[in-house]
């Protein structure tokens, strides 16, 4: 149980021990001589002479304790302190500590320590860093072409966490902002076709093996052809590369194909029958008279323009590509139910495990415009759509309670184009795509549906078709360890969002915030891509004393947004993560009091640097986030100085390099560390659920 208890509590109890035991040796002692002497009279002498040697082994031994707790114990935690972090948090230089003058050689010698290893590990990385120098530059040029895909690629790993993404696929799935390394990938994408995919590719058991499926944006409803393959497939959950590509693009390609081709027959069909009518007219062998012959020219020199002109249009367009030719049925149906959840309307959509011949885009686009379309004319938005396999083909029916569609009506609408942007698509050139035609028909029982039918159908297989792969990429967070607990975590396994906030002033029941900043923490390193850093409108003013702090002024906030839009950000960029923050009961109780508004609730567990700091340096020690930086060694700017993404980026820095020297104490899981902070609770109110170490 001692081994619990730190070096000054030990020593107190040590000294507490030494004048308990001396006081009872007095007191045995006299009383002894008091049983000898055999003289009553005696009794208040010798309880004198106790009560005075008590008093005086007491402060004897309270002021030799009291001596050597401030110039040997407190010394020793802090030449431990310093040397953990120099031994785990890299940080290079000599030790000075003044108050260990009577330590002997030990200042000296950890002195030494210290500077050896900070030799050590410069030789060792100047030695690391030649042998890698190739490998970096190899590291930095994959990057660079990663970088310059013109897909999006998504790297997962078999619990669906993100572990590498590009810019194109940042667009693709309509985030605003970096999507978030080990956030998971349903935030941005429905999960259903992904998550079928993953499962027919495990289950085929062929490393090779690629599967291409359509997928749907959360946000936006936007509709996406991908490529799904596996990468680590020894193991149960293998992650997956994903490849994503815009279809809106290949399809207005399409399009503007389609229309080149029925352009040119309509352009030369006339010249040529012109031209066959002259020829038939003129005798075999003879000269064309002047009228005829400057017919002949006029068609023939319309004929050859035609032709050049078309000819150099479709080279034009003979790089864009071509939209998919086959789909699985369950994928275009959950594309279907995201278009139609995005208009607003309700619809019970079956099953069908088919393989479709069609371009999945259009017939989605087509029937949730047309469903769109009927909701508009009637009352309700209840849809019924149903997938039906019939020999070769597939019967795609779109029912509702009420009566048919007027043919004229449904005319007019195929005429209409069916996304903003690409008139080139309308209902009748999609049918005229798939050589298909669309009819309304009773249903029965006061219902009435359109009928589609799609060509060339076939059940789906459970083996994908296998394509060669060239390049495999392995990252740490691939092999990621999760917990159910959170406590149960170690350190190194949890992600951590870092933040910092500015505000009107120093009462959270009565003052507001006006920026706020936050960076990601992913796998032990920041991410340096993903930052939150915004101003936020208190709609109230600011008084010129925090002005002078932070140097934000009522023009500067005037246009931000508010604490409610900016809120739901921060929640958004901090979900699933551990709040870190220096000094987080002040910034907590800001954003605790505006949940109300925002409609969310910021449960996330939370750690606190001064606390850890308390951990690590002891609680007698300068807490200030300058004081901690200048003890890690590092360097807050002085622009940068209390502004959020400055104060943000240094208590991250300087939490990077706790982290370490946490788990250097033995402390190496979030349950451990919180136990811990917990016996600090007299500096600073912990903000955590007892649940998450009581559990």
């Amino acid at each position: 149980m001692l081994d619990r208890l730190n070096l000054r509590l030990r020593i107190l109890l040590f000294f507490a021990a030494l004048a308990g035991g001396a006081n009872v040796a007095v007191a045995i002692g006299l009383f002894l001589a008091y049983r000898r002497l055999d003289a009553p009279e005696l009794l208040p002498a010798f309880e004198q002479v106790g009560l005075v040697a008590g008093l005086v082994i007491l402060g004897l031994v309270t002021w030799i304790w009291y001596l050597f707790d401030a110039n040997v114990a407190l010394p020793i935690i802090r030449l431990a302190s310093k040397l953990r972090a120099r031994a785990h948090a890299r940080i290079d230089g000599g030790i000075e500590e003044p108050t260990a003058r009577y330590l002997g050689d030990l200042a000296p010698a950890a002195s030494a320590t210290a500077l050896t290893l900070a030799e050590t590990r410069d030789a060792l990385a100047e030695s690391v860093a030649r042998e890698t120098s190739r490998l970096s530059s190899e590291k930095a040029r994959l990057e660079a072409l990663l970088s310059d895909v013109p897909v999006g690629l998504l790297l997962c790993s078999g619990d669906h966490q993100l572990v590498f993404y590009n810019g194109p696929a940042t667009d693709l799935m309509n985030t605003a902002g970096a999507p978030g390394l080990d956030r998971n990938l349903f935030d941005y994408l429905r999960d259903g076709p992904i998550r079928h995919a993953h499962r027919r590719l495990i289950e085929a058991g062929d490393p090779d093996a690629a599967s291409d499926i359509l997928c749907t944006t959360v946000v936006g409803a936007r509709v996406l052809a991908a490529r799904m393959r596996l990468i680590g497939g020894e193991t149960t959950k293998p992650g997956y590369v994903l490849t994503l590509r815009d279809v809106t693009s290949a399809l207005a390609s399409y399009a503007r194909r389609e229309a080149l081709l029925a352009e040119v027959f309509d352009r030369i069909r006339r010249p040529a029958a012109n031209l066959q009518t002259l020829f038939e007219v003129l005798p075999p062998g003879s000269c064309p008279p002047p009228d005829m012959d400057r017919a002949l020219r006029q068609e023939a020199a319309g004929l050859a323009a035609a032709v050049t002109e078309l000819g150099a249009r479709h080279d034009e367009s003979r790089h864009d590509g071509w939209p998919l030719s086959l789909t699985r049925a369950s994928d275009l149906l959950d594309g279907l139910r995201a278009r139609m959840e995005q208009a607003g309307l309700s619809a019970e959509i079956g099953e069908a495990p088919l393989l479709l011949r069609c371009n999945g885009f259009e017939v989605i686009g087509l029937v949730a415009t047309l469903a769109a379309r009927v909701a508009a004319r009637r009352t309700g938005h209840d849809f019924r759509v149903t997938l039906t396999e019939d020999g070769t083909e597939a019967m795609l029916r779109l029912v509702w309670n009420g009566e048919p569609l007027p043919v004229g009506l449904l005319e007019d609408w195929l005429g209409e184009p069916l996304e903003p942007g690409v008139p080139e698509v309308t209902g009748r050139t999609v049918l005229s795509t798939h050589t298909t035609e669309i009819w309304p028909e009773p249903a029965g029982a006061g219902a009435s549906a359109l009928c589609l039918p799609l060509r060339t159908a076939r059940r789906t297989g459970r083996r994908p078709r296998p394509i060669p792969r060239a390049v495999v990429y392995d990252f740490e967070l691939l092999s990621k360890a999760r917990y159910e607990k959170v406590a149960e975590a170690r350190l190194e396994d949890l992600t951590y969002v870092v933040f910092d906030t500015e505000t009107t002033g120093l009462m959270p029941s009565q003052d507001e915030i006006v920026q706020i900043a936050a960076v990601r923490i992913v796998n032990g390193r920041r991410v340096e891509a993903e930052v939150l850093d915004t101003l936020v409108n208190p709609h109230r003013p600011i008084p010129p004393s925090s002005t002078e702090v932070h140097g934000i002024t009522d023009a500067m906030v005037a246009e931000a947004p508010d604490i409610v839009e900016v809120g739901r950000r921060f929640h958004k960029f901090a979900e699933g993560a551990v709040l870190v923050a220096h000094n987080a009961p002040f910034d907590m109780e800001f954003l605790r009091r505006a949940e109300p508004l925002i409609g969310r609730r910021f449960d996330n567990p939370i750690l606190d640097t001064v606390l850890l700091s308390a951990v690590l340096f002891g609680q007698s020690d300068v807490h200030s986030l300058d004081a901690l930086t200048h003890r890690l060694g590092i360097t807050i700017p002085e622009e940068a100085r209390h502004t959020a993404i400055g104060d943000t980026v240094a208590t991250a820095d300087a939490f990077l390099k706790l982290l370490p020297m946490l788990q250097g104490r033995g402390f190496e899981t979030f349950g451990a560390v919180l136990s811990e902070v917990r016996r600090h609770g007299r500096l600073l109110k912990d903000l955590n659920e007892p649940h998450l170490t009581d559990a």
